[in-house]
Formats: C-alpha cells, sequence, structure tokens
C-alpha cells in the first residue's frame, strides 16, 4: 500500500472516531458548563470531581487500558469473518470474567469507602462527608464502563467504530439531562453522581446492536490460552496504571491543599485540552491500531522483515504527521483564546470573573504539555499493536517520577501553577522517551516527513497566533458589545480568521496532509449516516 493509500484508510477510521470525538467533546463542554452554571467552581463541584474521578481510574485500570494495549491486537486476528465463531466464544469468556472481577471490586469498595477518602483530598469534615457519598454513588458505574469497554475492543477489532465513538456522546448527555431536570430542583451535586452511573449503562446498551452478528454466551475458562494471553499482556500496563493512578491521587491530594477550588479550576482547564487530543490524538490512533497490529503480525513469507517493518513505521508516520498538522494550531489557537472561550463556556451562575481568570491560567500552562501528550498516544498504540506492553508500563511509571521531581519542589511556592508544570514535564519526558525507545526497537522514522510537517506547521501555526491576536484585539476595541455577546464574537472572529490563515499559509507551505484535512471533511459528510461497517 502506497503512502497515499494508506493516508486515506487512516483518514477513512480516524473520521468516522472523530465525529463522535467531536460530538462527545462538545457535549463535555455542554456538561462543565451546566456544572458551571449551577454550582461555580465550589467545593462541593471539588467533592464531586474528586469522587468522579475514582471510577474512571479504575475502570483505565481493570479495562480501559487493557482495549488498546492487549484486547484489540490480539481480538483482530479472529475479525475474519471464518472465525466469528471464535471470537463470539471469547467474548463471552471476556464478558463474564469481566462481570466477576468488577463485582467484586464494586462492593469492595463501596464498604470502603470511608476509607479512601482521606486518601484522595484534605478538605474539611462536611465536604469530606459530601465526596464519601458521592463515591458511594459513582463507584456503581466502573461496572457498566468495564463491560462497554469490552464491547468497544471488538468492534475495533472488526473495525466498527461507529457505535464507539458515540458512548461518551450518551455518557456525557446523560449527566447533562440529570443536571437539567433534577439538579434544578435540588441543586445537589448528588444528582450528577446519578447521571454518570445512568450513562455509563446506556454505553453497554448503545454498542449492543455492532455485536449482534457475534454467538456471545457467558464461560468461564481461567485456564483458556487465549484470556491467559491477554492477561499476559496486560500484566505490565497494569502495574504501570496502579503507578499512574497514584500519581493522580498525589495530583488530587496536593491540589486540594492549594485551596478548595483549585482542583475545580484545574478540571475546567483539562476539559478544554481534552478537546483537541479526544478529537485529534486519539481518533488518529485508534484508527491505525488495527492496521499496526495487522503489520506487526504479519509472517507473509513472500516479505522481508525489513520490508514489514517500513511498512510500519509508515503508517505510524503517517498518523503522527496528521496529529502534528492539526494539533499545532489547536495549541495556539487556544493559547490565544483562553480567556474569551473560558468567560464564553463557563462564567454564568456561580462561576466568577475569579474562576474564569484562574482557568485560563491554568489552560495556559497545560498547553505545554499538549503536542507531547498529542504525540505520546500513537507512539504508546505503536507499541501495543508489537504486542510489547512492558516498556510503555516502564516510561509510565518513569513519567510519575518526572511528575514528582517537579511537583514537590514547587507546589509551596506555586501552588496549583507547580503542579500543572509538573504536569507538562511528565508529558514531555514522557513523549521523549517512548520516541527514543521506538527509534531503538522498530527503527528511526526519519525520511518520512515528520521533520518537513512540524517545522511547517510551527511556522504557520505562529503565523496565525499573530493574527488571531491582532483579530481579537481588534474585536474588543471596535464592538459595542459586553458580556456573553463580546466574548462570542471574540471567539468566532479569532477562530474564523486563524483557521483561514493557517490553512492559507499551509497551502502556500506545500503541507501534504492539507489535502488529506481536506479529504477528511468529506470523508465525515460521507460517513454521517451510521452504516454497518465491515
Amino acid at each position: 500500500m502506497d503512502d497515499a493509500s494508506r493516508e486515506q484508510q487512516i483518514a477513512r477510521s480516524a473520521t468516522i472516531v472523530s465525529v463522535g470525538n467531536v460530538l462527545s467533546r462538545m457535549m463535555g463542554l455542554v456538561r462543565e458548563a451546566v456544572i458551571a452554571n449551577m454550582f461555580g467552581a465550589s467545593g462541593a463541584v471539588s467533592a464531586y470531581k474528586t469522587a468522579a474521578q475514582v471510577p474512571l481510574t479504575l475502570y483505565e485500570m481493570l479495562v480501559g487500558g487493557m482495549v488498546s494495549s492487549a484486547l484489540v491486537p490480539t481480538l483482530s486476528g479472529y475479525a475474519a469473518a471464518e472465525q466469528r465463531d471464535e471470537l463470539g466464544r471469547i467474548a463471552g469468556l471476556l464478558f463474564t470474567f469481566a462481570v466477576l472481577v468488577l463485582g467484586a471490586v464494586v462492593l469492595l469498595l463501596e464498604v470502603g469507602a470511608p476509607l479512601l477518602t482521606p486518601a484522595l483530598v484534605h478538605f474539611d469534615a462536611p465536604l469530606q462527608a459530601l465526596t464519601t457519598r458521592l463515591l458511594r454513588i459513582v463507584l456503581v458505574s466502573v461496572f457498566f464502563l468495564g463491560l462497554s469497554g469490552i464491547a468497544t475492543a471488538l468492534c475495533q477489532a472488526l473495525q466498527r467504530f461507529a457505535l464507539p465513538a458515540f458512548t461518551t456522546v450518551v455518557f456525557n448527555a446523560s449527566i447533562v439531562a440529570a443536571a437539567l431536570t433534577l439538579g434544578s430542583r435540588w441543586r445537589d451535586v448528588r444528582v450528577l453522581a446519578a447521571g454518570m452511573v445512568v450513562g455509563a449503562a446506556l454505553q453497554v446498551v448503545l454498542q449492543l446492536p455492532a455485536l449482534r452478528d457475534l454467538r456471545i454466551r457467558p464461560a468461564l475458562d481461567l485456564r483458556d490460552p487465549l484470556l491467559r494471553h491477554i492477561l499476559r499482556l496486560y500484566a505490565p500496563v497494569v502495574l504501570s496504571l496502579v503507578v499512574a493512578s497514584l500519581g493522580i491521587l498525589i495530583d488530587r491530594n496536593l491540589a486540594s491543599r492549594t485551596g478548595e477550588s483549585s482542583i475545580s479550576w484545574m478540571h475546567y482547564a483539562t476539559t478544554l485540552i481534552q478537546f483537541p487530543l479526544g478529537l485529534i490524538s486519539m481518533a488518529i490512533a485508534t484508527a491505525i491500531l488495527p492496521a499496526l497490529a495487522r503489520q506487526a503480525g504479519l509472517e507473509d513469507e513472500r516479505e522481508s522483515t525489513d520490508r514489514t517493518s517500513e511498512r510500519f513505521r509508515a503508517t505510524l508516520a503517517s498518523g503522527l504527521r496528521l496529529v502534528l498538522f492539526l494539533t499545532i494550531p489547536a495549541a495556539v489557537g487556544l493559547l490565544v483564546l483562553a480567556q474569551p472561550v473560558i468567560a464564553l463556556l463557563f462564567q454564568h451562575g456561580e462561576f466568577g470573573p475569579v474562576d474564569t481568570a484562574q482557568t485560563a491560567l491554568a489552560l495556559r500552562i497545560y498547553l505545554i504539555g499538549l503536542i507531547f501528550a498529542a504525540v505520546d498516544q500513537p507512539l504508546v498504540f505503536a507499541f501495543y499493536a508489537r504486542k510489547d506492553t512492558l516498556r510503555p508500563a516502564l516510561v509510565g511509571i518513569l513519567g510519575v517520577g518526572f511528575y514528582l521531581i517537579v511537583a514537590l519542589p514547587t507546589l509551596r511556592m506555586l501552588g496549583m501553577v507547580g503542579l500543572i508544570l509538573a504536569n507538562g514535564a511528565q508529558l514531555a519526558g514522557h513523549a521523549s522517551v517512548m520516541i527514543w525507545l521506538f527509534q531503538r526497537r522498530v527503527g528511526s522514522l526519519r525520511g518520512q516527513g515528520i521533520g518537513g510537517t512540524l517545522l511547517k506547521s510551527v511556522l504557520a501555526a505562529a503565523m496565525m497566533g499573530g493574527a488571531v491576536y491582532g483579530a481579537t484585539r481588534a474585536t474588543v476595541h471596535l464592538l459595542p458589545v459586553e458580556g456573553r455577546a463580546l466574548w462570542g464574537a471574540t471567539v468566532v472572529v479569532g477562530a474564523g480568521i486563524g483557521l483561514g490563515v493557517y490553512l492559507a499559509l499551509c497551502a502556500l507551505l506545500k503541507v501534504p496532509e492539507l489535502d488529506l484535512a481536506r479529504g477528511l471533511i468529506t470523508q465525515v459528510i460521507r460517513r454521517l449516516p451510521l452504516r454497518r461497517e465491515g
């Protein structure tokens, strides 16, 4: 397959994921806007954010990390039509095993919730008690999130990306619905926790139609070779996720010591950072994983190992070029438009100007690590495709070390800012080590056009940033409006001019990914009707 065909194939798969991610991130912004309006950046919101992080972290530890590291690379080998019966058998084993493990974990943590809360945060007694109550509600979602993760892995192995791409849309919509219907009446953050549980359950229901042709029957055989193989692949990842989870707990605990609103400010900023990460990096990494897994497992005797490795590197490079081309301008745009974007989305109701200023500060510092995080995801998936889960796990542990080296000395002096800088150091260190390891294990990525795309994208984005800044300043001075109308006009004008300038400069610089981006728009339009894939 030549570079053009390879990139088109990646684009088609990434587009499906991107459509879902766009809607998911938009619904996530709606969710945060609703929460900010009803509860502001109060201690109650910090308690909810702390409790809500626990099931999400547990999901990543128990199932989420397994999806890309072990399940998709393994299950992709059984995606052919003649092997669907075997895939259904494996699915039955996985679901049965997950029900037992997830059920036991939820029951154990429900009992131990009062002991877990003090390890999570350092609040006053009333907020500690509220955190415990919220924790007991949201823990139920771990069960459904885990089952949804297995369903997602099966769909992705079959290259049916559509329904899994919309699971988080349903999840976020459920929280929004709970807030607008129940929250408007009781003004209690516990309705958000209830919406989270319902949303997790709906994720499972949503994906069932994509698996209707699999004969899935409950079964349990702990000696099954394939189940053991999956668990062996995942073992190193679990270790790394445990350490990463401890890092998250430390981060939340340290943040709670810098003021009861710090966790909320950091969370609102992180929500905006996750938008380009989910829309661009995760979508592209998810799209190339099945192709990378097939290329890594290629055993065609007619092709040499060098040729197979070359195709593997070319596929990864295609993904990385797309990530850089799209993420760099997004980072610059968020840097320049941070204040009006946050004011437009969140500054109403209980969320005031001070909250906007602090969240904008957090967002701008978080942007230090955005490019590193975006590049890191496809690199990690490349190792997973080669069934190498140990090295990414060890690098993940090392990344927590990078975080602590910066966070602990700077906490007292810089407070919240020190923690965010530490996060940037963690992401930069992790991505740098992953690049170094990839080039040692697989081969150099030189000659794949990555450097050229990086240089041209940075140049175009820098000039775009200047144009956006000038446009926003002119908008503020020229328009006779204030408040949300001014913020909205500033964002629209800035984003519109930024997009136009960036695309024009990329065309002038002959950035090849520009043509692919145009193709993505066409693919989005063609793929909007959710049809069956594969």
